[in-house]
């Protein structure tokens, strides 16, 4: 991984205020991440041994409430089958003629059916059922006519008994849920003759409801080959089928797609199964989890709120320091104002304030050193007329006057004159295009007398421009520079004077060409002794005097190519005399 692309200079790239923020941000949610974690982890515990243990508890009750009431209904059911003292009053009724006999043992059997369900308050309809003709006798109260064993949930059957239940009573004036069982009895006349015994069902529904955990369960009632007998959720798992989820061995709990369940087996093989949806399951973490959420939003807004604060406190102060440090930058060194309200930065705004005002005193004094620096170069540079040049004038001017006579001499020498007392005379610096162009014809004059070829100056200019203020002693540098860069015989100069919003000033040659190089040098470097020709003032001096002079208004541009001239152009903008 690239280092550059990673998250240290990501961070090193983050503001102050983005910082802050993410310093509090974590300071404050770490914490509190790492508390939730190991409380979730600690009531997720709690409550999951809390919800088992209770629906366990709950599971084992229901279990042996039913325990207990199936073995009711099977001592009950002994004392009626044959072997008991009602199932012989029975066989002798059974063969009996006399219609007394029949009499006298109808009112013993049913006293004696009244005196075991008084003595047993949890038995209800009690009665002898006989399957081939579907017939009873002795009922203890009125049997509904769609009465059918048939149609019973089985819950277990063994030994020559079956239950049934959870069902709705077949008593006739009864519709709770009850528990039910049907016992053989073995009469020599009858074969198909059976004990019905109910119970009432009320006692186990109040155990189902029992304990406050599982208040939002369900039940279902599994026979001994884990098919539902009895289910509360009839919707989900409907009586008479298989419950899903049993393996073998048998599990005590799992889950199916919307439900956890727990499973508690009986003694007699039969088992109870308490169903609770994951949503009434996960109720309570879920309400934890919302309270969690609602404390992490706190604990960011807050978190947010005082990282602002910090930031109001630190990084608006600073905002106010780079402020200040731009104006600064901008030459603006005005004093402005700021409040911060903290001490400590108002103290170093204060300080700030003071630096300003000596940096502006010292920035005042570098430019009008500067300034005195600029006039005093400019005025050393029109005092630093070549010795040679005058000397090497001179000598012309001596054969001149032995080789041609006076004429010569004094031409030369007027015209030497009025050169040197316009570039050397003191006093004001400013002059016109008149006094150029005239101080630049009598050096054209020296200088085609000096030298032995021929070059032709053609000088182009409007008479309203003739009165135009410039800097003195600028043109003689650009036509030298073109004199002595590649001008041989008949060459040309041409000096045109133009306007054009600002005055123009070009000068043409069709010499040799100078390379940039050269060009940088000559705008670039002052020029040493050796190079020094003429007035020995170059394109340096008059790139310098006009941005004293014009203070960055003017500007000045060499354009050349190899072999075919050089053009210089100087922009100025205009001043008429007097103005």
């Amino acid at each position: 991984m690239n280092p550059e692309n990673g998250w240290k200079p990501r961070i090193e790239r983050m503001t102050l205020k983005n910082r802050i923020l993410l310093l509090f941000v974590a300071s404050t949610l770490i914490p509190f991440i790492c508390t939730c974690y190991l409380s979730y982890k600690t009531i997720n515990s709690i409550l999951n041994t809390k919800l088992q243990s209770g629906i366990q508890s709950n599971l084992k009750q229901v279990t042996l409430s039913l325990e207990n009431t199936l073995n009711n209904l099977n001592h009950v059911s002994q004392q009626l089958a044959f072997e008991g003292n009602i199932g012989k009053q029975l066989e002798r009724f059974m063969i009996a003629d006399q219609p007394y006999d029949r009499s006298y043992l109808t009112d013993q059997i049913k006293y004696q059916l009244n005196l075991v369900t008084f003595t047993n308050p949890n038995i209800g309809l009690t009665m002898y059922y006989f399957h081939n003709d579907r017939s009873f006798l002795f009922e203890t109260t009125g049997v509904k006519e769609s009465f059918n064993i048939d149609r019973l949930p089985v819950i277990a059957s063994y030994y020559g008994i079956t239950y049934y239940g959870p069902h709705l009573s077949n008593d006739q004036f009864n519709n709770q849920y009850v528990l039910s069982a049907l016992r053989k009895v073995e009469l020599p006349e009858r074969g198909d003759a059976y004990v019905y015994i109910e119970s009432g069902f009320k006692l186990t529904q109040s155990i189902l409801d029992l304990d406050g955990v599982s208040k939002n369960a369900n039940h279902l009632i599994l026979d001994n080959n884990g098919r539902i007998s009895y289910s509360e959720l009839k919707d989900v798992f409907p009586e008479n089928t298989m419950f899903p989820g049993l393996r073998s061995p048998p599990l005590g709990s799992g889950e199916t797609a919307e439900y956890y369940w727990y499973r508690q087996i009986s003694n007699q093989g039969w088992s109870v199964v308490s169903l609770i949806s994951k949503a009434d399951y996960n109720k309570e973490k879920n309400r934890w989890i919302v309270q969690m959420l609602a404390l992490f939003l706190l604990f960011t807004t807050v978190s947010l709120v005082f990282g602002w604060l910090l930031w109001k406190m630190v990084y608006r102060p600073l905002s106010k320091f780079n402020k200040e440090i731009k104006r600064m930058a901008n030459s603006n060194f005005d004093a402005v104002t700021t409040q911060s309200r903290i001490p400590e930065f108002e103290m170093l705004l204060t300080q700030f304030q003071h630096m300003k005002l000596q940096i502006a005193q010292l920035y005042s004094e570098v430019q009008m050193k500067e300034k005195r620096r600029a006039d005093l170069e400019i005025e050393k540079l029109l005092y630093q007329i070549n010795p040679h040049f005058l000397m090497n004038t001179l000598d012309t001017a001596h054969w001149l006057a032995v080789m041609n006579g006076q004429e010569e001499i004094d031409r030369l020498v007027t015209s030497l004159n009025k050169l040197l007392y316009y570039n050397l005379r003191k006093g004001n610096q400013i002059s016109t295009i008149r006094e150029e162009i005239d101080s630049l014809k009598h050096y054209l004059t020296l200088q085609q007398i000096r030298y032995n070829f021929q070059f032709d100056v053609r000088i182009h200019v409007n008479d309203e421009l003739l009165d135009v203020n410039v800097p003195r002693f600028i043109l003689q540098p650009l036509v030298e520079n073109a004199l002595y860069h590649g001008l041989d015989d008949e060459g040309r100069i041409e000096v045109e004077v133009s306007r054009n919003e600002r005055l123009e000033i070009a000068i043409q040659d069709n010499g040799a060409g100078i390379s940039e190089e050269t060009i940088s040098a000559l705008l670039e470097q002052e020029q040493t002794e050796r190079q020094r020709a003429g007035m020995g003032i170059g394109l340096n001096y008059v790139k310098r005097m006009l941005e004293s002079y014009y203070e960055g208004n003017a500007s000045l541009t060499v354009s050349s190519e190899m072999g075919k001239g050089t053009r210089i152009v100087i922009r100025l903008p205009i001043n008429r005399e007097g103005e």
